[in-house]
């Protein structure tokens, strides 16, 4: 039977694996010294700190309610926005495509999305999980923070209605916004915490995962239908650390691969 290599989290080399039916006292005495030892010593890697968990919000603290693709087509119109969309398969920045329109037609772009933001108020839903989540960060007293996309008055009404508290809470009226690391790092300022001691969860590889990551944190991307496993997210620029499908997950992957201290 051939050998197969496996690399060992305690050296730099590739040591055999080698069936114990094969081993004998003949070949006993030229196996490496890992292997001559009938009891296993395992090493323990330290885990990294975690000092505070910074959420999305549309889509991963609450249910999707916005339709964005109409809100993308009546900001843009059908032939443009399929323009955009082949050239972005990961996704539309919308707000970085108006940034440089004229006045006028920001303005108006801007209302047509505030209208669609505001359309989704009304039915505004916590995700499935998201209060047992922040009870348990609450219990190991590890900051919580949110940046969105969105309006101000979502990131108010959604306190009021949930009676959650993330602190600071960022709406898009921060710039520059997500995907660029700014407001990410504004919240480690705050907290007086370096960014690897962080950890964004969000649904958007190219918003939340790409923020995480340029600021420097551990990121975590919630994707509930699996569209992340399609071959066109096959090649982005950032890839999340974590994944998971609910948000029900997270704090257990937090426990395992991290040391929660506040």
């Amino acid at each position: 039977m051939p050998f197969r290599l496996c690399l060992s989290k305690s050296s730099s080399f590739f040591n055999p694996i080698i069936p114990k039916s094969q081993i004998s006292m003949a070949n006993l005495s030229s196996l490496p010294t890992n292997h001559r030892t009938t009891s296993t010593t395992t090493t323990t890697t330290p885990r990294t700190r975690l000092r505070g968990v910074v959420f999305d919000m549309d889509g991963t603290l609450t249910v999707p309610v916005i339709d964005f693709l109409a809100m993308y087509k009546a900001v843009l119109g059908d032939d443009e926005y399929r323009r955009i969309k082949s050239e972005n398969p990961s996704g539309i920045d919308i707000l970085q495509q108006i940034e440089n329109w004229s006045p006028d037609r920001q303005k108006k772009a801007y209302e047509i999305i505030t209208d669609y933001e505001r359309q989704g108020l009304d039915r505004l839903q916590i995700m499935p999980g998201a209060a047992e989540l922040c009870g348990l960060l609450d219990s190991k007293k590890i900051r919580r923070g949110l940046i969105t996309r969105n309006i101000n008055d979502a990131v108010d009404l959604f306190h009021q209605r949930f009676g959650m508290k993330f602190s600071p809470a960022l709406s898009r009226e921060f710039r520059p916004c997500k995907p660029d690391p700014a407001p990410l790092l504004h919240i480690c300022s705050i907290w007086e915490v370096e960014p690897n001691e962080v950890i964004m969860v969000g649904d958007s590889l190219k918003d939340d995962v790409a923020c995480g990551k340029r600021a420097g944190a551990f990121t975590c991307l919630l994707d509930e239908s699996g569209r992340y496993n399609a071959p066109e997210y096959a090649n982005v620029d950032h890839k999340p650390d974590f994944k998971v499908s609910s948000l029900t997950e997270v704090y257990s992957l937090l426990e395992r691969h991290f040391e929660l201290v506040p």
